[in-house]
């Protein structure tokens, strides 16, 4: 008999630790080779972690909740297999991918030409804190920093976690026997009157709750997005510029084109890979778009990786990355972007899946939005999002003079970070994305 140690796999190039949300397997149970075991979440996504040996689960080192390093043991598992025999994977580094191997196989035919694996990103900077051997999770610091608490203090608070960490339920218990909680508004508005003197140091007091309240506890997708999207709005200096294009002929392209291009493709042909067609266009006219800021310095990347916003059936949002879309068709942006939508919904997508983005794009005219002024997606310099295409009475001039008549526009609206764009560039990155859908080369087509 030998003894097989499960422990957690490395899960994306930024990713160190995850939360033990659910345990698939009991003490005594008995595992196949490729079942799951464990589900764990990340701050990208939920996964489970399969065992490589059949056997049977002798030993749990970690609990629901506890937040679990990449590379430590999850779990024992006795096996009848010898000890030579068992073949681990690898867990603290990732081996070095192959050209455009996070593809799947049926995008990777849409390719034009190889390119170059792109370098990690660096992780965003966490919340400072005091020298000390003893771990926190992200969602304690979270709260610690929400509800004022110092590091000294954080130091005090006695864990009931594995290793006497502290969890979720202990800091949240320490708060409310502390008896009086630093609002987080009050928070907030003390950051926001260092840097304006009109604003008044007065303590604002926390809105009353009555019985008839609905107390609705935010899900931990919901949490990480409230704190990624604050972590932005006081990262970048967000500056909006907005252009109204008309699209008359790409919608009739397209309403000519969509059945062919299904019957020819297999593939539904939405309007969002014609849109990152048209970011990737402009992005490759404004590189500096294209980056991210670390410091002082500017990191202009040569890859062109575009998040596509996707919203989730629970209302959360989630933002896969289609690498390297310079080097897609129309064909495999369109298999992309239907692949990631699909699996994001079924909440299939994988850690890398998520990462790595170099510009953003939603489309929130899904919705039926018109315009909206969209969140810069860290550590991203600009997000474009794309309003709801409508009919539209508009001046056509000819040269027999001025009528009107009747085109479908839709809004674009851009969100870029000032430290690094000014407004002329911001401008006219936009304006390059309505000029390339208003002149759409309608003579393309899929019937050949």
């Amino acid at each position: 008999m030998a003894k097989f140690m499960l422990k957690l796999p490395a899960m994306g190039e930024s990713v160190t630790e995850a939360t033990l949300t659910s345990w698939l397997k009991e003490v005594g149970d008995t595992i196949e080779p490729d079942e799951s075991v464990v589900e764990v979440a990340t701050d990208k996504v939920d996964s489970d972690v399969p065992s490589e040996v059949g056997g049977v689960l002798i030993e749990k080192q970690f609990k629901v909740n506890d937040v679990i390093q990449v590379g430590e043991t999850i779990g024992v598992i006795e096996t009848s297999e010898p000890p030579e025999s068992i073949s681990v994977s690898p867990t603290h580094e990732a081996t070095e991918k192959e050209p455009l191997t996070d593809l799947p196989q049926d995008i990777l035919s849409a390719v034009e030409t190889p390119i170059f694996i792109p370098k990690p990103e660096e992780t965003v900077a966490k919340i400072p804190e005091k020298s000390t051997e003893r771990f926190y999770s992200p969602l304690v610091k979270s709260i610690a920093k929400e509800e004022g608490i110092s590091s000294a203090e954080l130091e005090t608070i006695e864990g009931t976690g594995k290793g006497n960490r502290v969890t979720k339920k202990d800091i949240l218990a320490y708060v409310q026997k502390k008896g009086k909680r630093a609002p987080s508004s009050q928070v907030q508005s003390t950051s926001s009157a260092v840097n304006n003197p009109l604003v008044s140091e007065s303590p604002v007091t926390r809105p009353s709750i009555s019985s008839d309240d609905q107390h609705i506890e935010m899900t931990r997708m919901g949490q990480l997005i409230s704190q990624h999207m604050t972590n932005s709005k006081n990262t970048a200096v967000h500056v909006q510029t907005f252009v109204e294009v008309d699209v008359t002929e790409l919608w009739e392209w397209r309403e000519k084109n969509k059945d062919i291009f299904q019957q020819h493709e297999g593939e539904k042909l939405t309007f969002t890979p014609l849109f990152i067609a048209a970011v990737v266009y402009a992005l490759k006219k404004f590189p500096l778009l294209n980056s991210s800021v670390e410091g002082t310095s500017i990191i202009q990347k040569r890859a062109i990786n575009i998040g596509m916003a996707t919203a989730l059936p629970d209302g959360n949002l989630i933002v896969p990355v289609i690498k390297h879309a310079d080097h897609l068709n129309l064909v495999g942006l369109a298999k992309a972007v239907n692949d990631f939508s699909n699996r994001a919904r079924l909440n299939q997508l994988l850690p890398d899946e998520i990462q790595g983005g170099t510009y953003t794009l939603t489309n929130i005219g899904n919705f039926g939005s018109l315009s909206g002024t969209p969140i810069i997606n860290q550590p991203q310099v600009g997000i474009l999002a794309v309003g709801v295409i409508r009919k539209m009475p508009a001046v056509i001039e000819t040269a027999d003079g001025d009528f009107i008549g009747i085109r479908r526009k839709l809004i674009l609206s851009h969100s870029y970070d000032h430290r690094i764009i000014n407004g002329a560039m911001g401008g006219q990155f936009v304006k390059t994305v309505a000029e390339y859908l208003e002149n759409w080369d309608t003579s393309l087509t899929f019937n050949q």
